[in-house]
């Protein structure tokens, strides 16, 4: 019988078959193209939703006690490296600051007199040795006249006796020189020790000084600001934070399972709740954690206590991201985000990343006040009358400390 009637109509049940055929090929084409899709692609991909976005958090400190007289940033703002946050009190430190400048001042001076006073003492030495050949001159022409009866006796013991007395002291003067000369041999007036400890200690006062100016460290963002005005601070307590926005990664936590493809360099795609799947971050793995989450719990689990129940443990892995995407699209930190990583790539081993031979963050905001405190030395040597080269020791880089705009003089 044919499947169409007098009419040229499909009957219903030829539409069913039809239909039916056509939506099995559509679920087989479906089927294979996912295989397809799961042989070439998925299968390669590992995925969590465990994943938030980290930073540096930079902890503005004090490093010397005082008074906050003003607070340069507050919450939410963006602020610059090398900004001041916060002013302390100068006052006391101002005045120890003068002090060791007198100091120093002082010790330059003495140190000039020390110098002074042995073209004395070596003058002195030459007359001693004169007066001593003058007498001995004496004692030649007296001893033959003494010896013809022409001289009183008495009067060549004189002679003798004055030069026992020269001898003496010349003796004297030159110890005196030699006992002067150690103050001073192989040194000028700024390579002098107590110039050196005077130095030093004005070197310490400027920084205390400068150090009451807390600059930025960083450009970021302010938070977690507790410092008020009038609050005595003390050196190491936490006034506030800055956090860079360039400066953020992905912490993603996968489970143990999913590790063992995991390498370092492979590439990353993310999506971040905060702008939903219209923006794609691209990133890559840049290390994996020393252990589970929760081995670094405050209270890890003990897990040979007997009543141990199993859990899927999950690794945090360090995922970087694009520094122009981060740039276009920024993050905040602790924002959740999802992560998918491509483990086509998958040489090497699973372990750390290998040693770092530059530092990993740095921060120039920071002036060098070994330098300024140098410079600041140099000039009260030189004032005083020394000379102020040798004072000008090479700074180290441990010498590098923060030195505000501001709290320099």
């Amino acid at each position: 019988m044919n499947d169409k009637d007098k009419t040229g109509a499909t009957p219903p049940n030829g539409r069913r078959r039809l239909l039916v055929s056509l939506v099995l090929g559509l679920f087989i084409l479906a089927g294979i193209g996912y295989a397809v899709y799961w042989t070439t692609v998925l299968r390669y991909v590992e995925s969590t939703d465990d994943a938030y976005v980290g930073g540096n958090l930079v902890q503005i400190t004090s490093q010397v006690a005082g008074t906050v007289l003003a607070i340069g940033a507050d919450d939410t703002d963006y602020v610059t490296a090398g900004k001041t946050l916060v002013e302390l009190d100068q006052a006391d430190s101002r005045v120890a600051l003068e002090q060791a400048e007198a100091a120093l001042a002082k010790s330059v001076r003495q140190v000039r007199n020390l110098i002074a006073t042995t073209a004395s003492i070596e003058a002195n030495v030459a007359l001693r040795q004169t007066e001593l050949e003058r007498a001995r001159a004496d004692l030649e022409r007296r001893a033959p006249l003494a010896a013809s009866g022409a001289l009183p006796a008495e009067e060549l013991q004189h002679a003798r006796d004055a030069v026992a007395l020269g001898r003496a002291a010349l003796d004297a003067a030159e110890q005196q020189l030699a006992a002067h000369k150690t103050l001073i041999d192989h040194t000028s007036v700024a390579s002098h020790p107590e110039v050196q400890s005077a130095a030093a200690r004005l070197r310490e006062a400027y920084l205390a000084y400068a150090r009451t100016a807390l600059p930025a460290p960083v450009s970021g963002i302010v938070a977690k600001r507790s410092v008020q005005v009038g609050q005595r601070v003390s050196p190491g307590a936490p006034l506030m934070a800055v956090i860079p926005p360039d400066q953020v990664w992905v912490d993603a936590n996968f489970k143990e399972g999913q590790l063992l493809n995991l390498r370092p360099g492979q590439a990353v795609r993310l999506n971040a709740d905060i702008y939903g799947s219209a923006v794609e971050f691209h990133g890559r793995v840049a290390g994996f954690g020393a252990g589970t989450g929760s081995a670094f719990a405050l209270l890890p689990p003990q897990n040979a206590t007997g009543n141990w129940i199993k859990v899927v443990q999950r690794v945090p892995v360090r995922i970087v991201l694009d520094p122009a995407e981060l740039a276009r699209h920024p993050l905040r930190l602790g924002l959740s985000m999802q992560v998918d990583v491509d483990t086509h790539q998958r040489a090497g081993e699973l372990g750390p990343a290998a040693l770092r031979s530059a530092p990993v963050y740095q921060t120039k905001a920071y002036d060098s006040l070994g330098e300024l405190a140098a410079g600041r030395v140099a000039a009260i040597i030189s004032a005083n009358g020394g000379n102020p080269r040798a004072a000008q020791r090479p700074v180290k880089k441990t010498d590098r400390a923060a030195a505000p705009g501001s709290g320099a003089r």
